[in-house]
C-alpha cells in the first residue's frame, strides 16, 4: 500500500522519502554525530512531501533515537519545516505496544494525529 501511495506522488512531482525505522534513524543519527558529512538526509527525512517510515517497532531503542523519532514526528506534524508534509508509518505494534516501547509523547502523537488501518491477510511475500 505504501508502495503505491508513493508512486502515485512521485508521479504528481512530489518528494518521497522510504526507509525502515533502524536505517532511518541509525542514520540521522551518524548524519549528526559525523560533522564532516556533507549530507541533505536529515534535510530531506524532515521536508520530503511523504516520509514514509517502515518496520517501526524493529529498531533498537535508545534514548538517542527517541529523540530523533520524536523531533521527526513533531516537525512533520507540526509543519516545522515551513510546509505540509505527511508520514506514513508501517508497523506490525499494535497501538497498546507503541505505548509500552516508545515514550508517551511519541505514542500520543500516532494515537492523536495519524489515522490507524489494520491489515489483515496473508503476507503477499509468501506468495511469489
Amino acid at each position: 500500500m505504501s508502495n503505491c501511495i508513493a508512486n502515485s506522488l512521485l508521479k504528481k512531482g512530489k518528494t518521497v522519502l522510504y526507509q525502515t525505522a533502524p536505517v532511518l534513524l541509525e542514520t540521522v543519527i551518524n548524519n549528526k554525530m559525523d560533522k564532516n558529512i556533507n549530507s541533505d538526509f536529515y534535510k530531506n527525512v524532515l521536508e520530503s512531501d511523504l516520509l514514509i517510515i517502515d518496520d517501526l517497532g524493529t529498531e533498537c531503542i535508545n534514548s538517542m533515537k527517541l529523540s530523533e523519532l520524536f523531533t521527526i514526528l513533531n516537525t512533520r506534524l507540526l509543519n516545522l519545516n515551513s510546509k505540509v508534509t505527511k508520514t506514513i508509518i508501517s508497523t506490525n505494534l499494535n497501538i497498546n505496544n507503541i505505548f509500552n516501547n516508545y515514550e508517551e509523547r511519541i505514542g500520543s502523537r500516532i494515537a492523536g494525529y495519524y489515522e490507524i488501518y489494520y491489515f489483515f491477510g496473508e503476507d503477499l511475500r509468501f506468495k511469489r
